[in-house]
């Protein structure tokens, strides 16, 4: 075989390897449904900065629609850590649709999206702030701005929630005062 007619039968292999899986139905299935829901490496990187930062939160709230990643009471805000490909993350280089059994990818993905949609407008109505941080946010490049990003908005979202009460103070002289100036019973005299 000739250098030529090798580097034609290795391109044409090649060529063929990119459209093929190279695994088996049952070895890819057992490789897909090994991925994690919960104690993501871009889930623990938000905790850890999160608790360094003394910030406190409870995880995977089961009675918030949508069982949040991280939710902070004292704030009323819940943060998910979402995934690019699987919430699917429009425009990030981390999502792009399979190229086999596309169909399927292509609802499972589209109900993944319309629910997420659901529960944010969920826990909206419930008074709670809805903060989603995409996996593409937090690579080395943008981790640092995304977090403190995320803690300038949960100081901006406790000082919306806090704040003061407005004191209505009398300018006007002329109002009478409804209480009596001494106290007869601190006299001394009984």
């Amino acid at each position: 075989m000739t250098r030529i007619s090798f580097y034609f039968v290795t391109l044409h292999h090649l060529a063929k390897l990119h459209y093929m899986d190279k695994m088996t139905k049952e070895q890819r299935h057992k490789c897909m449904s090994a991925i994690k829901s919960r104690d993501t490496k871009p889930e623990l990187i938000v905790r850890k900065y999160l608790f360094r930062l003394g910030f406190r939160y409870r995880l995977n709230h089961s009675r918030l629609p949508g069982h949040p990643d991280i939710v902070l009471r004292k704030y009323r805000t819940v943060v998910f850590v979402n995934g690019c490909f699987w919430h699917g993350h429009e425009g990030c280089n981390l999502y792009s649709m399979p190229k086999t059994n596309t169909e399927f990818w292509k609802n499972k993905i589209q109900r993944n999206i319309q629910r997420d949609r659901e529960e944010r407008l969920k826990l909206a109505s419930m008074g709670w702030h809805s903060i989603t941080i995409w996996e593409c946010q937090l690579k080395p490049a943008h981790r640092a701005q995304t977090l403190a990003s995320l803690v300038f908005t949960l100081s901006q979202t406790f000082l919306s929630i806090n704040k003061p009460k407005k004191e209505y103070r009398l300018n006007d002289p002329d109002i009478q005062i409804a209480a009596e100036k001494e106290n007869p019973y601190s006299s001394g005299n009984v």
